[in-house]
């Protein structure tokens, strides 16, 4: 007589994969940097192109640091608007220039039909120290920043925001109270830092909402294509035990990680949808592949082309 119970037939939700409800019903935005190289520029308008099918609700230009990429960013920017159909917002921080300076940016920003604009303090250069030291004649910090910018046109401003606390911050309650002056001096929205506990970011939410923030908070999405990489970018955020076993062995692998990393976000994504978010945002890295086949699981089907 076999001692092995017999199978229990699945269920309906067993037979199912673990996306296959998932409607499509949500709205994303994507990041990009702007390019060093023609090389570099090359897969920046190849990732475009194939992202651009996706209908973003808009697509965030970054800045670096000490404002290194000033002119590369409107460039790519100008050409967005001019070459496409996507809704810009190009960063624009504090770091490395008057207020007079930021606003002649702002000028050309404006005359060139660009609408949005993602206001941040910025990361000092490395000269600096890691130390964030305000021009003599500059914004002291993002909240002045956005007031500036509010009062030159009528920008959309969008902020950071962090749920893991910003990793210059005195307290948690700090931080808050940072991001609730930048809302009141005129942001519409904040864009998380990257994270991978779903928890830290719900939680968040109901900080801020205790605080009198209701302005949109997106989640900022992150696949993870280095996890080395990730714990530069983001020394204050939480790197769990899962994700550490996830990714474990896999760094000569870089097919594998990427199939790893884009299934990884995507549940995370999933859990969030769950606890009712729609909007995303997605740090491409201007990598196309990973964003595509997360919003593919996601639901959400190419539309439009460019």
């Amino acid at each position: 007589m076999s001692l092995v119970p017999p199978l229990s037939p699945p269920t309906h939700a067993d037979e199912e994969p673990l996306f296959a409800d998932m409607a499509g019903d949500i709205n994303v935005s994507l990041e990009f940097f702007p390019p060093k190289s023609d090389a570099m520029e090359v897969q920046l308008w190849e990732a475009i192109e194939a992202l651009a099918p996706l209908d973003p609700s808009f697509v965030s230009v970054t800045y670096g640091a000490g404002g290194s990429t000033r002119e590369r960013t409107h460039a790519t920017v100008a050409r967005l608007v001019r070459e496409t159909s996507l809704v810009p917002a190009a960063h624009l921080t504090c770091v490395g220039a008057s207020r007079g300076e930021i606003g002649e940016i702002a000028d050309r920003y404006w005359d060139a039909g660009v609408r949005h604009l993602v206001a941040l303090r910025g990361d000092p250069p490395p000269s600096a120290g890691g130390r964030f030291v305000p021009h003599p004649d500059g914004y002291a910090n993002a909240a002045e920043l956005v007031a500036g910018l509010a009062a030159r046109h009528p920008f959309e401003l969008s902020v950071a925001a962090y749920p893991e606390v910003h990793p210059e911050a005195t307290s948690a309650q700090a931080d808050l109270d940072n991001l609730k002056r930048k809302v009141d001096a005129g942001a519409s929205r904040a864009i998380t830092q990257f994270f991978f506990s779903t928890d830290a970011y719900f939680r968040f939410l109901d900080r801020a909402l205790a605080a009198g923030i209701t302005v949109p908070i997106l989640p900022g999405i992150m696949p993870v294509t280095n996890l080395s990489g990730i714990r530069r970018m983001g020394g204050n955020v939480q790197i769990p035990d899962w994700l550490e076993r996830m990714f474990a062995g896999l760094d000569d692998r870089p097919g594998s990680r990427a199939l790893v990393a884009a299934v990884v976000a995507a549940d995370m994504c999933r859990r969030l949808y769950n606890g009712g978010v729609r909007d995303f945002h997605f740090y491409t890295l201007n990598r196309a592949d990973q964003a595509f086949a997360i919003c593919q699981l996601l639901g959400v089907r190419p539309k439009e082309t460019v």
